[in-house]
């Protein structure tokens, strides 16, 4: 298979490289941790979680399956894919730093080219998302974890995803390796406009342009996603809004609108940014 389960993970206590031992991982200094019989790990110690129950919720995992796996956003993924392969090694390893149910990287794992190997993780603050996506694809290694202390050796990923996340760029910059690649995938103005009409009072505009490159990158490409979706039903519209912050944010009565739909035209506006380090 081209993709496999990237098997150098560290030690979220003191950095020791982890080695698998039958059922669970553990570090020379006696750490170990329990593989989930679902196939993933949890290296998110309690003293590095920010809640009881960090990322999204069981009901927000279980709707964004359901709304991705329905090909609504094929079009990002598609052009993600695309972004991914320029320059990649033969035994490339990826991490998809913060990779919800993971339908970025099952469409990323189609896509990889014969002759190329691809070790591929999947990394998440979300028990929730992260055994998901462990069901759906056992493929790839996925882990709980958070991307302010990212599991893996230093320049040790040829490339680095981080779609619609939360980006932390020293540590990308460590585990990527010299000339490594992040692709970021953020919302442009216009995403999601129509709906954001309906749900909110008046419609704050989002700035133009991407996030401002930081010294240890240079920019290799930035691409813009742009299409008109419809969804029909309003189930299809309820898992939208609850897979994004919306449902918390939209006041009430934005959100009874919402629930009275049956069908939304949507506009997809997404900008694809490549970095490399420098």
């Amino acid at each position: 298979m081209p993709v496999t389960a990237l098997h150098h993970l560290v030690c979220p206590l003191d950095g020791q490289p982890l080695t698998r031992q039958n059922t669970a991982w553990q570090c020379p200094q006696g750490h170990s941790f329990d593989i989930a019989r679902q196939g993933y790990v949890h290296l998110l110690p309690v003293q590095k979680k920010r809640s009881k129950d960090p990322g999204d919720s069981k009901a927000m995992v279980a709707a964004r399956q359901r709304f991705l796996n329905a090909g609504y956003y094929r079009s990002i993924a598609d052009a993600l894919n695309k972004a991914v392969m320029p320059g990649l090694p033969t035994d490339a390893a990826c991490l998809d730093a913060g990779c919800g149910e993971g339908y970025y990287l099952r469409q990323l794992g189609q896509a990889v080219p014969e002759g190329i190997e691809m070790q591929v993780l999947g990394l998440d603050v979300s028990k929730w998302a992260v055994l998901s996506a462990a069901k759906q694809d056992p493929a790839p290694a996925w882990v709980v974890g958070t991307n302010a202390h990212i599991p893996v050796p230093d320049n040790s990923l040829d490339r680095v995803l981080c779609v619609f996340g939360f980006p932390v760029f020293n540590e990308f910059t460590r585990v990527l390796k010299p000339a490594g690649r992040l692709i970021m995938v953020d919302p442009g103005p216009d995403h999601l406009r129509e709906l954001r009409d309906i749900i909110y009072p008046s419609v704050t505009e989002r700035p133009e342009g991407e996030r401002v490159v930081p010294e240890s990158f240079q920019e290799v490409s930035r691409e813009t996603v742009r299409e008109t979706i419809v969804l029909e039903g309003g189930s299809n519209i309820a898992d939208l809004l609850a897979m994004t912050p919306h449902l918390y944010r939209a006041p009430a009565e934005g959100l009874a609108r919402a629930a009275e739909l049956t069908r939304l035209q949507l506009t997809l506006d997404v900008r694809i940014q490549v970095l490399e380090v420098t």
